[in-house]
């Protein structure tokens, strides 16, 4: 991120707090050596770690069990242009110990797609990191809207709430073309 580009960047436990209140995420991963994306519904443990149900044949198993993946889930709101987003970064495996398995059977998540013989795949959070933009975009980070903008850009220069310095037309000039002599 850039110095004032709008965003805000997250510690670990808001981005675990917030992550907590989304409904779907992304599982990030790789499918004969090209990305792959997959939306699931998921829940989160108590240390963060990210917990996916699926069925035990299904690819995404095969494909990320013991490898490393990315999971993101956001919120955005698109009429405020506000949102966040986090990205859980960690080892994916296939949860077998019985004990686990019980632990975790009341969090959840639900699979949509319920199959005979399920799985709980569990991301570790080994890196976790996340955005927030509030209160809509910027023009070059410089906390103006883009809004006000462009409802500025729509006016008569010399009736723009701010001038330019320098360059352009000055107050006496106008926005008479310049000559060469």
């Amino acid at each position: 991120m850039y110095p004032n580009d709008g965003f805000r960047e997250l510690g670990r436990q808001e981005c675990l707090r917030l992550l907590g209140r989304a409904d779907i995420g992304r599982i990030v991963h790789t499918r004969q050596a090209l990305p792959a994306v997959l939306p699931v519904n998921f829940a989160l443990d108590h240390d963060g770690a990210v917990l996916v149900r699926t069925a035990a044949e299904s690819e995404l198993v095969r494909a990320v069990d013991g490898a490393v993946v990315a999971f993101e889930g956001d919120e955005v709101d698109r009429a405020a242009e506000s949102g966040w987003s986090v990205v859980v970064t960690g080892t994916a495996t296939v949860v077998t110990d019985p004990a686990e398995q019980r632990r975790l059977a009341p969090l959840g998540p639900r699979s949509w797609a319920p199959s005979p013989r399920e799985v709980l795949l569990r991301i570790e959070p080994e890196l976790v990191t996340g955005r927030e933009l509030v209160g809509g975009r910027t023009l070059y980070g410089v906390g103006v809207p883009l809004w006000a903008a462009a409802a500025n850009a729509e006016r008569p220069l010399e009736n723009r709430a701010v001038q330019p310095s320098g360059r352009g037309p000055s107050a006496s000039g106008g926005d008479r073309p310049r000559t060469r002599k």
